[in-house]
């Protein structure tokens, strides 16, 4: 226990600070949500406040990662959490001079978004030299369950205080946890520098995506996954555009139940990330990845839409988001056992880009199916009608519709990948006794061998936005 603590001393410390300064950043964007919803009544208006924030994100992610390879990580990390609090504070300038409009917010998510496309890379880099390869499921699991209790607290932390003080109370209290991380991570972590190679710092913002994108080219697996989860990523998104469109405007709903069927989500995945910390590595993990979202995308979106109660919408969040972090953990150990620390930055960036693709473009769907199409629908059926018996009447009915049509789409894709995905296998065992013997520059990396030969390979790949974000 004492040996695990001094491995992973600065890995705590960075963990636990900037895990405090996400929960504040976290409270002041559903601050905004709620206060842009409620200005102007539109999930899409709502939902371009994520589109914005991601569309620069990934846009520019893919030549991100040669900076990120090559800037000092620590620095890296440092400046970019700096900007994010000047959009932060220029948010709060804006609110108390009463000049702040909608426009506004979509421009500053969009440097937000900008800054993120280099931090992250240098954030995952980051962890990967704090942490001894042994402890990689303990600190994904860790890190798993920083990001479930972040979404149990945020919700419900960000409505009390925006009843109680508005939204400049919120804004106050992000700049706090700010401060902290920032003090923490420049005065007490050191992040080992990673040597690049003569041809590595000479390398264009051009060549270093396309060496990203050779090592996908050569890992099919990893570029299976990818695409998998650009796939859950599209639906994903979409159900968080229509969800405050769902909630909001029911009798029994509003903002107190959208915070606490919010925190549910949280909750699920905390529990779930607690029991991935106790379990055992899995058998596969492939089959792993590709069952959980098999439940989480179908549980919520089936189970929500046709019930009327925040009781049996929190239980759906519960069903649905509890498999997330099994599925989270077990994606970071194949990503950093698969890919050379050297390389990570750049193929990161690049997974970035070819994963999120889809993030704004389910925003977008959402927001749009909900206000142009879904809730004009039920406002024309007929109350005795099927789909009103199904999904209630009135405003938010619509939304309800889509979320279903949602975990059809979902289920789908589960279905169509996981038939791809059937012929890998990845088995920790099987890793680290191919690694020893591999002399490949990419170590263990798609090993293609019959559907039903007992070894097959392993790789990589990352998070929901889930994620997120």
């Amino acid at each position: 226990m004492k040996n695990r603590i001094h491995d992973l001393k600065y890995f705590y410390i960075l963990w636990s600070t900037q895990g405090l300064s996400y929960l504040g950043s976290a409270m002041t964007n559903f601050a905004l949500t709620l206060w842009l919803y409620q200005s102007t009544g539109s999930a899409l208006k709502t939902a371009l406040l994520y589109i914005c924030s991601y569309v620069p994100y990934i846009l520019m992610s893919i030549f991100a990662g040669m900076l990120s390879d090559k800037w000092d990580k620590k620095k890296t990390i440092l400046v970019c959490d700096t900007i994010a609090a000047c959009c932060t504070v220029s948010v709060f300038v804006l609110l108390k001079t009463g000049l702040l409009s909608a426009w506004h917010l979509y421009l500053l998510n969009a440097l937000n978004g900008l800054m993120n496309t280099v931090q992250e890379p240098a954030g995952d880099v980051a962890v990967t030299l704090l942490a001894p390869k042994k402890h990689y499921q303990k600190t994904s699991a860790l890190r798993t369950f920083s990001r479930s209790l972040i979404t149990i607290l945020h919700p419900m932390l960000a409505t009390s205080l925006y009843a109680i003080g508005g939204i400049d109370t919120v804004i106050v209290l992000d700049l706090s946890t700010f401060a902290v991380a920032f003090i923490a991570l420049l005065l007490f972590v050191r992040i080992p520098p990673v040597k690049a190679s003569a041809s590595e710092e000479n390398e264009t913002l051009f060549a270093s995506a396309k060496a990203g994108l050779k090592y996908l080219n050569q890992n099919r697996m990893v570029l299976g996954l990818i695409l998998f989860l650009a796939g859950v990523n599209l639906v994903a998104s979409a159900f968080d555009a229509a969800l405050p469109a769902f909630i909001l405007p029911r009798q029994n709903g509003g903002e107190r139940v959208l915070g606490i069927v919010t925190s549910s989500a949280g909750i699920a995945m905390l529990a779930g990330s607690l029991t991935a910390t106790i379990l055992p590595p899995p058998k596969d993990r492939i089959r792993l990845i590709v069952i959980t979202m098999i439940i989480a995308l179908t549980a919520d979106n089936f189970l929500m839409p046709l019930t009327r109660t925040p009781i049996t919408w929190c239980i759906a969040q519960i069903l649905g988001y509890f498999p997330v972090p099994l599925m989270n953990t077990s994606l970071d150990v194949i990503v950093r056992s698969s890919i050379p620390t050297q390389m990570q930055g750049r193929v990161y960036s690049c997974r970035n880009t070819l994963q999120f693709f889809t993030i704004p473009i389910g925003y977008f769907f959402g927001g749009c199916m909900a206000d142009a199409v879904c809730e004009p629908l039920m406002g024309r059926i007929s109350p005795e009608s099927v789909l009103s018996a199904a999904f209630g009447v009135g405003k938010g009915s619509g939304a309800g519709i889509l979320i279903f049509l949602l975990g059809l789409l979902g289920l789908a894709i589960c279905l169509i990948f996981g038939k791809i995905l059937k012929k890998y296998t990845y088995r920790d065992s099987i890793l680290y006794s191919l690694r020893r013997t591999d002399k490949t520059r990419f170590p263990v990396t798609d090993r293609r061998v019959g559907d039903r030969e007992p070894f097959r390979y392993k790789l990589k790949v990352m998070h929901i936005l889930i994620s997120i974000k």
